[in-house]
């Protein structure tokens, strides 16, 4: 991917510096590198669905030992909820205040739309349709769970999917084992078809950039290395603010002493950019370095490696807003708070898996009115934002896990 990104920039820029506004330009990217973007975003766009609402459902149905660890479920719950919100907060305050993505020229970025196909388009006439207030809190809610996916509302179909993974909490396992288990294929066979659709992304990725730099042309290197270091920005005000706050208050723990005896599953993270592949060093760095009570920390942490995101909800969050900034697309305060919700949602049903949150960033920009044609400006970028958002995750996984442990020891007691 990243082999895409900088030939496709460096092509891009090199026919921006030489040709300008030549047609032939403009010819390839209506013909060749246009089309072949679009079909890259379409499957991603047909997988994205089925993902999510498995995803969703699963993670919420696996916490079917809240019922014998009540106490710590909803604990665990109520903390997820709480620290998502604050991460996602912090992002899009972030992003609002330095503005990365503000200051491009909106005929040029319409230009970009007119090569990039009718989806994108329709989209854009779309943006200004978005529903405010009252009527927004009420069509979370699906009256047709089809048809709530048929117009990818996502924000309906998530709320359906939460309800359906807490109707496997309240409904005898026994019951429910094979329904279960099909959704968890489904899950399994998205996954599969996504690793297939991905390996398709640098070809793609090539095409966006090629687009991009041949219209923005050196503008553009600008706003990337800002983006970068907002995202950065964000996840260490999170990592080295919110976390230490949080050991110190409500996990009575020398923060200092928690990012020491924590080191390995961080860098474990960092390489792996997989929360799901470093679950089994958290583990064992909660049992014999911080000394948690194995139930408790296998619990939150089994839980939070696909449930408590924290990096990947920020990287989310800064994403959206940047190519809304980037497009000129003004979100009112209401989509910015939908794109808030979304994330926390996001970070439930994204996968602890390298590049997990990539189609769920693309159906967000095509839910709120953005060009999704614009994802291609973080791809080439994401992998190493994805090692360190993944750190972010799971570091926040043991600062949970160290947070719930205190204070069950507090009500055992």
């Amino acid at each position: 991917m990243f082999g895409g990104f900088v030939i496709g920039l460096l092509a891009g820029l090199v026919a921006y510096t030489l040709a300008g506004d030549a047609p032939w330009i403009g010819w390839i990217a209506a013909n060749v590198t246009g089309p072949i973007g679009q079909i890259f975003l379409r499957l991603l766009f047909m997988l994205v669905i089925p993902l999510l609402v498995s995803a969703l459902i699963v993670g919420v149905a696996e916490m079917q030992q809240i019922r014998a660890l009540r106490s710590v479920g909803v604990r665990t719950l109520v903390y997820t909820i709480f620290v998502s919100a604050i991460s996602v907060a912090i992002s899009l305050a972030v992003v609002n205040i330095l503005q990365p993505g503000s200051g491009v020229d909106p005929a040029t970025a319409q230009a970009l739309l007119a090569s990039s196909g009718d989806n994108a388009k329709a989209i854009v006439e779309h943006a200004g349709e978005s529903k405010t207030g009252i009527q927004a809190l009420v069509e979370i809610v699906p009256n047709n769970f089809i048809h709530a996916m048929s117009e990818n509302d996502i924000l309906a179909v998530m709320f359906f999917a939460l309800m359906f993974g807490i109707g496997f909490l309240l409904t005898d396992s026994t019951r429910t084992h094979v329904l279960k288990s099909g959704i968890e294929g489904v899950f399994e066979i998205a996954m599969r078809l996504i690793g297939l659709v991905i390996r398709m992304a640098p070809l793609a990725i090539f095409c966006f950039m090629f687009n991009l730099a041949a219209l923005f042309g050196w503008d553009l290197i600008v706003r990337l290395s800002a983006y970068v270091g907002v995202v950065l920005l964000a996840l260490s005000l999170q990592m080295f603010g919110v976390f230490p706050a949080l050991l110190a208050i409500l996990g009575r723990k020398n923060p200092l002493a928690f990012f020491r005896e924590t080191q390995e599953a961080s860098v474990m993270a960092f390489a792996t950019a997989s929360s799901n592949a470093t679950l089994p060093t958290s583990l064992r760095v909660a049992d014999e370095k911080l000394k948690l009570p194995r139930p408790i920390a296998r619990f939150v942490l089994t839980i939070g490696a696909t449930a408590n995101q924290n990096g990947t909800a920020m990287f989310e969050g800064v994403t959206v807003i940047f190519l809304a900034q980037f497009f000129s697309v003004d979100l009112t305060l209401g989509q910015q708070l939908t794109v808030m919700l979304i994330c926390i949602l996001g970070g439930i049903g994204t996968a602890g898996v390298p590049a997990g949150s990539l189609p769920v960033i693309a159906l967000i920009l095509g839910t709120i009115g953005v060009p999704p044609e614009g994802i291609g400006l973080v791809l080439g970028v994401d992998r190493l934002l994805d090692m360190c958002r993944t750190t972010l995750n799971v570091v926040g996984d043991l600062v949970a896990a160290q947070v719930i442990s205190a204070h069950s020891a507090d009500s055992s007691a």
